[in-house]
């Protein structure tokens, strides 16, 4: 074997391993896109744990991150601390179908709740 055909196969061989690492990036991709999908936020009004009117400046909506991979959920919260309101959500998964599987709530200054909850579709409700 002379070195050029040995050069021609490494160069062969790079070219390989750049087109299946490109083909794997791909892949992943398309991976993430299928099994982690944002949802839409949800209004406030469907978190109002009942407090009474307040000024438009202090009604900041709730920042709500959520990701869907099969049957799990994973919402990122982050709101005003009002009193009740942790249970109002977990109320709310509940008329949802969605069983809490873990839940971390932090205070973030002093009127701020950071809240991340793992939730889990009943497995009595049907997906298809």
């Amino acid at each position: 074997m002379d070195k050029n055909t040995d050069d021609s196969g490494v160069r062969d061989f790079i070219k390989h391993m750049n087109e299946l690492e490109e083909r794997v990036k791909t892949l992943e991709e398309q991976a993430a896109r299928q099994t982690t999908e944002p949802l839409l936020p949800v209004e406030r009004s469907q978190f109002d744990a009942g407090e009474e009117e307040s000024s438009p400046e202090e009604q900041r909506l709730p920042e709500i991150e959520a990701k869907v991979c099969k049957r799990n959920i994973l919402l990122k919260i982050q709101c005003e601390k009002r009193k009740g309101l942790l249970v109002k959500i977990f109320l709310e998964l509940d008329k949802l179908n969605l069983d809490v599987v873990s839940a971390s709530v932090a205070q973030f200054g002093s009127f701020t709740l950071d809240a991340t909850i793992l939730a889990e579709v009943n497995s009595s409700v049907s997906l298809f």
